[in-house]
């Protein structure tokens, strides 16, 4: 067994091009407008774990590939994702992110709306200088996969989904740009068509478990750790796996609790701690967590066949930072 990569290992195998995507980044979102440099400057400041350009760079360097691309396009992911981010924001009437006033609170929706379409768009510019059809493709695939999870949970708001429905909304919210990714380095690095796929495959089941704890810390961290209200899923109308575990197995009485949760978007019937002692009757945290790790699992099982490397051994190590994880 090769000896275990810890975080800080794996920042500093990286932090020379984390750092050269963070300026790509400074560049992309200047605009002549000086709305959009300013959102665009207030977004990059707000930190995140960059957890996805750096995948996009661990997938690249398994198959040693040296050019400027993999910067590139690691600024392009994190671009997308930020305007997904900001678009959330609006949707959800969002107040704050990562402990920080919420764009849409400082500018307004309006501006914040056409400041997340520009950052798309910009995203794309980027990406064209690649003239690499097939990244292309996975972008615009990836997006309209985006979209069309956003307006699917939009349908969903305040109704209890199946187990089934929630995996294909976190599949098109968080792990499909995960797997793009993946699938993006190996593209740079002139991956077969069998590597590509292990590497999607290994994105994509990160991205899962990714979700699933991050639905499950939505429940149960403290407002100060995570940076925004507790419960926040739930008041918005959002059930995710722990409680769709619960519903399958709660009283009628119970079930008419989280009902009212969702339906009437606060804690004003119910309070968020009955909430979690029914989440806590009916192992429903653990279940949410055993379902994370399984996945963290089967994403580790995926570039198993891949040779030994600091970056393979990386990537097998990412999944359990991604359940271990506190905010």
């Amino acid at each position: 067994m090769p000896a275990a990569i810890n975080g800080k290992e794996i920042f500093e195998l990286l932090r020379e091009d984390l750092a050269a995507i963070e300026r790509e980044f400074g560049r992309d979102t200047v605009s002549g407008v000086e709305a959009i440099t300013e959102i665009g400057e207030y977004l990059r400041g707000g930190g995140g774990k960059r957890l996805r350009p750096a995948l996009l760079l661990l997938s690249a360097k398994l198959f040693d590939y040296q050019g400027r691309g993999a910067i590139r396009l690691g600024a392009v992911v994190e671009i997308i994702h930020t305007a997904t981010l900001v678009h959330d924001d609006i949707i959800d009437e969002a107040q704050t992110r990562r402990g920080r006033p919420a764009a849409n609170t400082q500018w307004g929706n309006s501006k914040c709306v056409l400041a997340g379409d520009w950052l798309y768009m910009q995203a794309f510019k980027v990406a064209v200088q690649e003239r690499n059809f097939r990244i292309l493709d996975t972008l615009i695939d990836l997006t309209q996969q985006m979209v069309e999870g956003e307006l699917l949970q939009m349908e969903k708001l305040g109704k209890l989904i199946s187990l089934d429905e929630y995996f294909d909304l976190i599949f098109r919210k968080t792990a499909c740009l995960f797997s793009v990714c993946m699938r993006m380095g190996a593209i740079l690095g002139g991956a077969n068509p069998e590597q590509e796929a292990s590497l999607g495959q290994y994105g994509r089941d990160l991205g899962m478990a990714f979700q699933i704890v991050d639905d499950v810390l939505d429940l149960t961290a403290s407002e100060s750790v995570l940076g925004k209200p507790v419960a926040s899923d739930l008041r918005e109308g959002k059930a995710t796996m722990a409680v769709i575990h619960a519903l399958e197995r709660c009283s009628p009485h119970e079930r008419e609790m989280i009902e009212a949760v969702v339906e009437d978007r606060a804690f004003e019937r119910v309070t968020h701690r009955e909430i979690i002692g029914i989440l806590e009757h009916y192992g429903s945290l653990e279940a949410a967590t055993a379902r994370a790790l399984q996945y963290a699992t089967l994403a580790r099982n995926a570039i198993c066949s891949f040779p030994d490397s600091e970056f393979k051994r990386a990537l097998l190590w990412a999944p359990d930072f991604v359940v271990a994880r506190e905010k």
